[in-house]
């Protein structure tokens, strides 16, 4: 697309606000629906290269750490500067990375395109900056609601992209099935155009003083601190399920399709799951909302592992772990901007998303460890349960009262700058 193209588009998505969600939903379909798919590809990879799965889930931590680290960099500059050439970017290191892990044949080339690649694309056009251009679109009253229904896109991609990739695998094989996913990866890139400009201060919301201040302000909310730590445990259980559900459920012989399923209906129900969460997050106290979500994933885990396996068992706890997957994101997110308004919410939930995908690497690597070393994968369920119940203690007592800056002179709104891209 050329410049031009970009500058026509831009009003365009700043006086529409449908029109930034829709372009927000389609792009987290194709970041988070794309990258769910990974766990499909571990065992033909495994069977195809002679690697193990601790090599397989480490090249999917780097994945998560990566994203972790850069999600907080590219959150402050896509505040300072705007977030669609952030995502644009993104589009297409994400497709690179799609490409190097198909084409490469190599344990290097899955680290380098699975892990390095597909971690800093990811980053780059994830939940705060995709977000955070939700946040801004839309008053206070109906944010909440909005960022649900923004965040249930990623749930739409898992559940139509995880059957299409394992029928695609099936029928041109795992090389050809991460091409076809890298073409819809660069799909991203037209779409960023629609979910251009910087976030301005509001009447009302604390500009903090620059992104340093608002970031040592956050630092010392006692709030911030225990939000932070709970995502991680969000980001470890995800993580594990995604990446080794898929090759658990192949251990107790079922059809591959079985698993690949089960996937599908936790991005079908987490439709159901992030769209009430946003609407409830929108009439009740989010921190309350958040602790009841862990306290179920650690009943749902418990009662999977104690039930017999069965399909019907495996689809259910596919249903009723979805409404409980990704209906973290809007609350997590929400209590951001309630607490610390939009302004940097790119930059303050950036920080957040780092504590969350230092669980996912950990959930993705420890799978892969605790099989290869024990030949189950026992030992990390238990450890999701223990997680899920320390979360479910730590949101309690956060405290959604907005922050303000007493210093701060009062100001009157400011006018609307000219989006930048």
């Amino acid at each position: 697309m050329s410049e031009r193209s970009w500058r026509l588009l831009a009003p365009l998505a700043a006086s529409a606000p449908a029109v930034v969600l829709v372009s927000a939903m389609v792009v987290l379909a194709l970041n988070m629906g794309v990258r769910q798919t990974s766990g499909l590809f571990q065992d033909p990879m495994i069977q195809d290269l002679g690697i193990s799965r601790t090599s397989f889930g480490f090249a999917i931590a780097i994945q998560n750490l990566l994203w972790g680290v850069m999600t907080p960099v590219v959150g402050v500059l896509a505040d300072r500067y705007g977030a669609g050439r952030f995502l644009a970017l993104g589009g297409v290191i994400y497709a690179l990375g799609l490409l190097i892990m198909g084409l490469g044949h190599s344990e290097f080339s899955l680290h380098l395109g699975a892990g390095v690649f597909i971690g800093l694309g990811v980053s780059a056009c994830g939940f705060p900056l995709v977000l955070s251009a939700v946040a801004r679109a839309f008053s206070e009253r109906r944010r909440s609601l909005a960022l649900g229904v923004a965040a249930s896109g990623g749930s739409v991609g898992q559940f139509l992209l995880l059957p299409f990739t394992q029928v695609t695998i099936g029928e041109i094989g795992w090389s050809g099935t991460l091409i076809v996913l890298a073409v819809l990866a660069a799909l991203i890139v037209p779409l960023a155009a629609l979910l251009t400009g910087r976030p301005q201060a509001r009447a009302g919301e604390s500009a903090f003083g620059g992104i340093r201040a608002a970031i040592g302000q956050a630092g010392r909310h006692r709030g911030y601190q225990l939000l932070t730590g709970g995502f991680f445990v969000c980001g470890f259980h995800v993580s594990f399920i995604a990446t080794h559900l898929p090759a658990y459920i192949n251990t107790l012989e079922f059809d591959p399709i079985v698993g690949a399923t089960a996937l599908g209906l936790i991005g079908f129900f987490n439709i159901i799951g992030g769209l009430l969460a946003g609407y409830l997050g929108g009439r009740y106290r989010k921190n309350y909302l958040l602790s009841g979500i862990y306290l179920a994933r650690a009943v749902v885990i418990t009662l999977f592992l104690i039930s017999p396996k069965t399909e019907l068992a495996v689809y259910l706890f596919g249903a009723s772990f979805g409404i409980l997957w990704l209906s973290t994101v809007p609350l997590t997110s929400g209590l951001v901007g309630d607490v610390f308004g939009a302004r940097y919410m790119a930059t303050l939930f950036g920080f957040v998303m780092f504590s969350h995908q230092i669980g996912a690497f950990f959930g993705a690597w420890l799978g892969g460890l605790s099989y290869d070393l024990t030949g189950s994968y026992t030992a990390v369920w238990v450890m999701a349960i223990v997680l899920g119940l320390i979360a479910a203690v730590l949101h309690w007592p956060i405290s959604d009262r907005p922050v303000t800056e007493s210093a701060a002179p009062e100001t009157a709104p400011p006018t609307p700058a000219p989006s930048r891209f």
